[in-house]
């Protein structure tokens, strides 16, 4: 017997029909033998008519009440699902999210699971009963209701699939699966068998709307195996798992961020606790921070640049300008009409020259790239906003993703989630929401090229990384500050070994271009890796704060959904990684 977490999203629940065929599903894994916990979603669009309907009381309506209101969409659903189970002959009981015990902090419209009780649904469950449970609420430490934002149904059954040990969780929603990019927008993309989590955190932080990335972040932390499938068609759907059981592919998506704002902290001084100054008054008002720049420092000066969300800009704007008149930086300018292309691939670090065919699939649109970041399994560029469905075209095509096969979805893969001991299960109750940071680790064994004076014009990154995959040369992390003047700075790292070869293949391409080129011999990279390092606030900053008051300066910085890369000097190598270990927690190095 199995136990198995289904989740309906609010257009499989829509109106009764579709909540009658929803609870056929249900039932259908209940008679099969196994224990049933379904997560519903409000009907279709309540919640927005529930937005509207406060917004004619109130232009500012508090988030307390908005969260009263709010959490009556999936009361609705569970009990209409409850009802049509029971309208077949079955045991079904519907229960809110306070019922079960879900606690979140008391941050209102968009609160964090802190824990939950498994005890009353055992209970249901070992009775015979199929659970309802509402999506998207909890309760705080003070009784008040709360609900989890964005994504919270999806957050609420990965994490009850995690605290139940449940051996699937099964995403029923409109689409069929994940695809290499949104169908919706291209008609070539294709639906995969199975992705990784860490492919579908990047995924789903970039833009890819099937599920939120705090949901995978569950999946990830706890072993949760997910399933995303059709309510209305009967077809396998895509298998999210650990990387070692997924298939590794140079490139698995594409995916784009549309509503994305740029804010560059200009000339700021190129020294320890600049970063730290910045990111520190960012994250006092919760602004979580995507794209992180930092390019390498001439002149005693250094551009830190870096995304929100376009509906945090103001805040991010006023909070970075009030830094760059403490720390004496030259200014801070702003674009509020960007978008984020990224491919995304587990199997990235093993080929070679996947950089340079999506810069030059770009190139041949004649579509700019503004900043570059890399991580060992994806790379983002950032966009005129305009010509964001059209570099998703052109990449999406450049490596074949509109040829590529829905390879078959086996449920069983990997086998079952080995179920845990009661203490287990306990510790799994405590901060669930919490950041979760795996590793820091440091690399000694990389060179670093820099181009600087670059013509900011279509094709530059195309045409550099071309000579460079011709070359041979295996990079690593590839950074691309925001242009000024006309002129880009783009860095990259090599094995050191190779730092000769790099370096006379960069004053080749710089001459031909009027630019300068500089090197380091060795220097030192440091990553740390974990879940939850973008959709927390404040995550840069604890990087950036311990290097500071080390004395250590930061050269270069990039950033991903479950890691964060720092070049220090080579000889700060040691330091900062005792530093940064301490920093998070971690064990002394190993």
């Amino acid at each position: 017997m199995a136990l198995v977490v289904q989740k309906f999203g609010g257009t499989s629940v829509a109106d009764a029909s579709k909540i009658k065929a929803a609870a056929a599903k249900a039932i259908a894994r209940h008679q099969a033998g196994d224990q049933v916990v379904v997560v519903v979603s409000a009907m279709g669009h309540q919640t927005d008519i529930l937005v509207d309907l406060a917004r004619e009381i109130s232009d500012r309506p508090s988030a307390r009440e908005m969260d009263m209101l709010l959490s009556t969409g999936e009361q609705v659903s569970v009990a209409l699902f409850a009802m049509a189970v029971q309208a077949a002959g079955h045991k079904a009981v519907s229960l809110t999210g306070a019922q079960i015990g879900i606690r979140t902090d008391s941050t209102h419209t968009k609160a964090r699971i802190k824990s939950i009780s498994t005890d009353h649904v055992r209970a249901l469950l070992d009775s015979g009963a199929i659970v309802i449970a509402a999506g998207f609420q909890g309760i705080d430490q003070n009784g008040n209701i709360t609900t989890l934002g964005r994504g919270g149904s999806d957050t609420t059954a990965v994490a009850l699939a995690a605290v139940l040990d449940a051996d699937l969780c099964e995403i029923y929603t409109d689409v069929d699966g994940i695809y290499t990019t949104d169908p919706r927008m291209l008609a070539d993309a294709r639906r995969l068998g199975s992705i990784s989590y860490d492919e579908m955190l990047e995924l789903a932080s970039l833009g890819a709307g099937v599920m939120h990335s705090r949901s995978i972040e569950f999946a990830k932390k706890f072993g949760v195996k997910v399933v995303v499938r059709s309510s209305f068609k009967d077809i396998p759907g895509t298998l999210i798992l650990a990387a070692d059981q997924a298939v590794k592919r140079p490139v698995s998506g594409v995916a784009l961020a549309k509503d994305e704002a740029r804010i560059t902290l200009e000339g700021a001084p190129d020294q320890p606790g600049s970063s730290h100054a910045l990111f520190s008054t960012l994250a006092e008002s919760g602004i979580a921070v995507d794209m992180i720049v930092q390019n390498v420092g001439q002149g005693g000066r250094a551009d830190v640049s870096f995304t929100v969300p376009e509906d945090d800009l103001a805040d991010a704007l006023e909070r970075t300008e009030r830094v760059a008149k403490a720390i004496g930086a030259e200014g801070v300018s702003h674009d509020h009409r960007m978008a984020k292309v990224s491919v995304v691939g587990v199997g990235m670090e093993a080929e070679e020259g996947v950089a340079g065919r999506m810069f030059s699939a770009l190139s041949a649109e004649k579509i700019n790239v503004h900043m570059i970041t890399t991580s060992e399994i994806k790379i983002s560029v950032l966009v005129d906003r305009t010509d964001g469905p059209a570099a998703v075209k052109a990449v999406h095509k450049a490596f074949g993703l509109h040829d590529a096969g829905s390879e078959p979805v086996d449920a069983t893969a990997g086998g079952s989630l080995p179920k845990s001991s009661p203490l287990e299960v306990v510790r799994r109750l405590e901060g669930m929401e919490d950041l979760a940071i795996e590793d820091c680790l440091l690399d000694s064994s990389q060179a670093l090229v820099t181009f600087t004076d670059l013509p900011d014009t279509p094709g530059v990154a195309a045409d550099v990384f071309q000579e460079v995959g011709r070359a041979g040369l295996l990079v690593d992390m590839i950074v691309q500050s925001h242009p000024r003047n006309g002129r880009a700075e783009i860095s990259f790292t090599v094995p050191a070994e190779s730092r000769d070869k790099a370096t006379d293949v960069a004053h080749g391409i710089a001459k031909a271009r009027g630019a300068t080129v500089a090197d380091v011999p060795h220097v030192a990279k440091l990553s740390i890796t974990g879940v939850g390092i973008r959709s927390h606030a404040g995550v840069a900053d604890r990087l950036f704060k311990p290097l500071a008051d080390a004395g250590v300066n930061i050269d270069l910085v990039s950033t991903s959904e479950v890691r964060l890369n720092v070049i220090v000097a080579a000889e700060h190598g040691g330091t900062s990684l005792a530093v940064l270990r301490k920093a998070f927690g971690l064990h002394a190095e190993r």
